[in-house]
């Protein structure tokens, strides 16, 4: 049951960083037309898929304390 805990938090973790990315680039379409090709250029893209693939690990490793307690069980002398 505590192994399922962790991948769950750990899968909300990506999922909600997933979720926060892709309204960030959803986002500009609801500038006027002529700034959405400054605010979503090609290199913005590629920065947002870099970001889609380092965000949820960066999430991660900062909420690793948060991932890995699991509700009932005695306190982590690490944390």
């Amino acid at each position: 049951m505590r192994r399922a805990v962790i991948v769950s938090k750990a899968v909300l973790t990506v999922m909600g960083t997933w979720l926060v990315l892709v309204l960030v680039i959803a986002l500009p379409a609801l500038l006027p037309e002529r700034w959405e090709y400054y605010m979503i250029s090609p290199a913005s893209v590629v920065l947002w898929m870099l970001s889609m693939l380092v965000g949820p690990v960066v999430v991660c490793w900062k909420l690793r304390s948060w991932i890995r307690t699991v509700p009932g069980d005695p306190p982590r002398p690490d944390s």
